[in-house]
């Protein structure tokens, strides 16, 4: 048996029988059982990651029918992907995307993409409620197939404000997330922020922002550290609920992430906020 064989077999019993006594039982050493094991951390990583960006390929193949490699990987770097074009173009084969030749049109039916300042410019402090906003996608994955979640979060005490999970990355995600932030609170004169993802250039979202008085703002290409606040959420989100335990269902998703966003509001201290919970801190400065 390889040793490869030997290390999944002992990484499936380690639980009910202990790393030392099955590496003894099998005569391995115990570095290079961490060896595959961290190496194999990095390959579900990267397939994971790869997977990402071929369902964000596809969102943007749908919107943009007409786009070949060069102009996919400016998407995708848009995005914050940051891929070179010989991957883009394999990965465009692999999943049998081949651009679509544009008939001319007229100038008048032309829609092109909407992209704002940078009004954020990393200064991430507000000093009150609904001035600054900050907004994102990132994927959850149930084992089988990839779920969206959609968020805003306030700068002011980092409260997530509004949120939906879809099982597709599109338009209608990012427009429903906004409508739900909308429905609760007035959000005349505020920024919110995103990166230049194809949701948040398109004409739709960029009209619904304007029928709510709203000033949109986007990272420069390719700069995911200008929308870095709704990044380290969705990273506690992952190491904090979803990662210790995995959901096997769009409703077991939608279960955990409804939970821990419960908590991160109403429950989870933050330095910045002089450890206090986000709600808690918007109720302690408004009393």
């Amino acid at each position: 048996m390889k040793s490869q064989d030997n290390y999944q077999i002992i990484e499936e019993l380690r639980d009910l029988h202990g790393v030392t006594r099955l590496l003894a039982i099998a005569g391995l050493p115990r570095a290079s059982y961490y060896k595959w094991r961290a190496t194999r951390s990095r390959q579900v990583e990267v397939r994971a990651r790869d997977h990402e960006i071929k369902e964000h390929m596809v969102a943007i193949h749908l919107a943009h029918p007409f786009f070949g490699y060069p102009r996919m990987r400016t998407a995708l770097w848009e995005a914050g992907y940051l891929v070179n074009h010989k991957k883009v173009g394999r990965m465009m084969k692999e999943l049998s995307i081949q651009s679509v030749i544009r008939k001319k049109r007229n100038r008048s039916s032309y829609t092109p993409s909407v992209v704002y300042p940078n009004r954020l410019k990393r200064k991430f402090h507000a000093i009150g409620p609904q001035q600054k906003l900050v907004t994102d996608i990132t994927y959850i994955s149930d084992g089988t197939q990839f779920y969206y979640l959609s968020a805003i979060q306030d700068l002011f005490n980092n409260e997530i404000v509004a949120w939906q999970i879809s099982d597709r990355n599109d338009v209608k995600l990012v427009l429903d997330t906004v409508e739900q932030w909308t429905r609760k609170r007035d959000v005349s004169e505020a920024v919110l922020h995103s990166d230049q993802g194809f949701q948040y250039t398109s004409q739709a979202y960029n009209t619904r922002l304007e029928a709510f008085g709203v000033k949109g703002s986007h990272s420069r290409k390719a700069t995911c550290l200008d929308n870095a606040c709704i990044e380290s959420f969705f990273s506690h989100l992952k190491t904090e609920k979803l990662y210790l335990h995995q959901c096997k269902s769009e409703a077991e998703i939608h279960q955990a992430v409804e939970e821990y966003i419960y908590f991160y509001n109403y429950q989870r201290f933050q330095a910045k906020l002089k450890q206090r919970a986000p709600i808690e801190y918007r109720h302690a400065l408004a009393a």
